[in-house]
């Protein structure tokens, strides 16, 4: 791990892959589990960690699994540096503030839980009786499960978001044919902003599963990135296309902030997604039109580099004129030569007739 991530979420999926199966932390912890001795272990070393150790011993040898268990079989606490290559202190007993808020009874617990909110390093702690690992970073707890139990969870979720994804391809594919015949609505780009933000939160909830799971999440792994190809980009394209970002507070990233704060409660509400994205009737007109500026269309031409894309926008200005445009219309574009005006006015005349037949056929 590198220096400590401003989130907390951050750090906590930093932790999970330091102790994910398949690492030497992880191996270490299995082996203080299978010993029957409990354990807290720190993960870093500062002037703060320092004034909370009292005794021990100093000895900044290298890690490893066997001697993570060796040295746990004393009374006291480990010390490692950030990346757990090193272990630093061994059998200190760490006095944090006791004044710190804490909702566990056990000492080892009480002791991990304000040593990681005061220190603001990850803190491990290992249950003697429970026989579980507990995890504390900041203010989150977070016990380690088997890998059964996670692959189990995430293969339901995996299930859904195919679910999803394909709802997604549907709406998606309805969106371009009316694009193509300029019959979009308040509705339309809404439903399809709606299911993108649903499946990149089922995805993000799955690529938690994949850090978890260490070297065996790897087939999950496999199976995410097929699903959610291209995802990313349609995203910012449908924004992109809809949305006026000429303001100067509210730019693309403002936008995907805005959608990822609504609760699984308002994102069901295609007027508050309209809302959000300010949309003509400010998300309540559901039924009134909207022209797209072309962004996720041209997005869809092989070979097409981004810039291509962002000066074919500005120069015509909407999908129609693009759409009606000649290739030596195209041609007057800065980069556009006749080679690339053939490729985008052959590319968008395919689109359309994929787009229609698959609609109405």
């Amino acid at each position: 791990m590198a220096n400590s991530p401003a989130h907390p979420d951050e750090l906590l999926r930093e932790t999970l892959a330091a102790v994910a199966p398949g690492t030497e932390l992880r191996d270490g912890l299995e082996r203080i589990l299978r010993g029957r001795t409990g354990a807290l272990i720190v993960l870093g070393l500062d002037r703060v960690v320092e004034e909370m150790c009292s005794g021990g011993f100093v000895l900044d040898v290298g890690f490893s699994a066997t001697r993570l268990r060796e040295l746990s079989k004393m009374d006291g606490s480990v010390v490692l540096d950030r990346e757990a290559n090193r272990i630093l202190r061994a059998a200190v007993q760490l006095l944090p503030d006791p004044t710190i808020e804490t909702t566990e009874s056990g000492t080892r617990h009480r002791t991990a839980e304000r040593v990681a909110k005061q220190s603001g390093f990850p803190v491990i702690s290992v249950s003697q009786s429970m026989r579980i690992v507990a995890l504390y970073v900041g203010g989150q707890r977070h016990v380690l499960e088997d890998s059964d139990t996670i692959l189990s969870r995430a293969n339901q979720a995996l299930a859904t978001l195919e679910r999803y994804r394909a709802r997604l391809d549907e709406v998606s594919g309805t969106l371009s044919a009316l694009e193509i015949e300029d019959l979009v609505t308040v509705r339309d780009v809404c439903a399809v902003v709606q299911r993108l933000e649903m499946v990149a939160r089922i995805s993000e909830e799955i690529a938690g599963y994949v850090i978890e799971l260490g070297t065996d999440g790897r087939l999950l792994a496999l199976q995410l990135d097929e699903l959610m190809g291209g995802i990313g980009s349609d995203r910012e394209f449908v924004i992109r296309d809809y949305v006026d970002l000429g303001r100067k507070d509210r730019s693309l990233a403002d936008v995907q902030k805005s959608l990822g704060g609504l609760d699984s409660t308002q994102l069901l509400d295609l007027g508050q997604i309209g809302r959000v994205l300010d949309l003509p009737g400010g998300g309540d007109a559901l039924d009134a039109a909207v022209a797209p500026h072309g962004f996720r269309l041209l997005s869809k031409v092989p070979r097409l580099p981004g810039t291509i894309i962002d000066r074919l926008v500005a120069h015509f200005g909407g999908l129609q004129k693009l759409l009606a445009a000649s290739i030596d219309d195209l041609m007057a574009v800065d980069g556009v030569g006749e080679q690339r005006a053939r490729a985008v006015r052959e590319g968008l005349s395919r689109l359309a007739e994929s787009s229609i037949l698959e609609r109405y056929v």
